[in-house]
């Protein structure tokens, strides 16, 4: 077994080491801080996860009068060194477990091990890459109607998409908009059958208008007024921005409150594809779910998949916020074994059979 610590870069060895500062990772470093399993915490490409990119907060439990994303994050990251949890910036590009201790090297070089890990690195929201979009995200422009519908009431809602969480967004923001108006560079749409036939009657009933072969390009408006108008093309072929030197292509722009992306997420587990971890298509790791004990365990001992790493359906705070608890909870155990029987007990996982 090679020794680690005689490699260049190697800084430490940790109990428990958490990718990822957003809630689930924030949640299990409370609670893994809590049960003396020492974590160390690595903030990641987006400290404070997706949240940092709400404004405010109003459906996560106990905020009455709400509260801004980044300063729940910073909430949690206080609670979570009030107990011992150490949080570094530091991003994860590597596990190795064909061997115990974990390898766990940062994309500067640094190298750790670790008897336990929980990746709770979150899930990137896809955007389009347009003007005024880093300007407005958070103002105006969101990526989860869940979070942020109820605070467009009233205002005419752009959402982009044409898949099913597209059609699901469209279709809830219904209850808050005057209008919406679903957005799609293609004609038909990639979503279910269930999906378009719901979103078909409320096209019908008049809660939302289909912009088809239209894409946006920009969006205007300004942190304290919010999003006021978005500039868009349409080709009646479709993928007008493919098409934009083509004198059918038509630029208008259009007056809206709101933004709404619903074009996918990626999740954050490059940093595991070198291991034994099972991940579906989509990169989304697989846990062993379930009603009993061990729920967010991976098919590798001793790393856990807690947040939007795991969860691409529900994906709010507060699921995620449970994920990081379960994480925890479930790492203590495996801790405890390794306590009770030795790191010797703890193999590689076993490579799957070419049969």
């Amino acid at each position: 077994m090679t020794d680690v610590s005689d490699e260049d870069g190697f800084v430490e060895h940790r109990r428990l080491i958490v990718a990822g500062t957003g809630i689930a990772g924030l949640t299990a470093a409370i609670y893994a801080a809590r049960s003396n399993n020492d974590p160390l915490v690595f903030e990641g490409t987006e400290p404070g996860g997706q949240l940092t990119l709400t404004t405010e907060v109003d459906n996560y439990p106990g905020f009455p009068d709400g509260i801004s994303g980044p300063e729940l994050v910073n909430n949690m990251k206080s609670q979570a060194k009030r107990f011992g949890t150490e949080i570094e910036n530091g991003v994860v590009a590597d596990v190795d477990d064909s061997e115990r201790p974990f390898r766990v090297e940062l994309t500067n070089g640094d190298v750790y091990t670790t008897d336990a890990l929980i990746a709770a690195s979150g899930a990137s929201a896809r955007t389009l890459e347009i003007p005024g979009e880093d300007e407005l995200m958070g103002y105006g422009l969101s990526t989860c109607a869940t979070c942020d519908g109820a605070f467009f009431r009233d205002e005419k809602i752009v959402v982009v998409g044409g898949g099913d969480a597209a059609m699901e967004e469209a279709s809830f923001l219904t209850k808050f908009a005057s209008t919406v108006y679903l957005v799609h560079r293609r004609e038909e749409f990639r979503a279910e059958d269930y999906w378009i036939d719901r979103v078909m009657e409320q096209v019908e009933d008049g809660d939302i208008e289909l912009m088809l072969n239209t894409e946006v390009t920009e969006l205007h408006g300004s942190p304290e007024a919010g999003v006021d108008t978005v500039t868009m093309v349409r080709h009646p072929e479709g993928h007008p921005t493919d098409r934009l030197d083509d004198p059918e292509t038509e630029e208008f722009e259009f007056d809206a409150g709101a933004v709404f992306y619903a074009i996918g997420h990626t999740p954050n587990t490059e940093y595991l594809e070198n291991t034994s971890v099972q991940m579906d298509p989509e990169g989304y790791l697989k846990t062993k779910g379930g009603f009993e004990g061990g729920q967010t365990e991976t098919d590798v001992p001793g790393i856990f998949g807690a947040g939007d790493v795991v969860d691409f359906h529900y994906q709010q705070a507060i699921t995620a916020g449970g994920m990081g608890c379960k994480a925890a909870i479930d790492a203590d155990e495996y801790l405890e074994g390794l306590d009770r029987s030795g790191p010797e007990t703890a193999e590689p996982a076993a490579a799957e059979s070419d049969d």
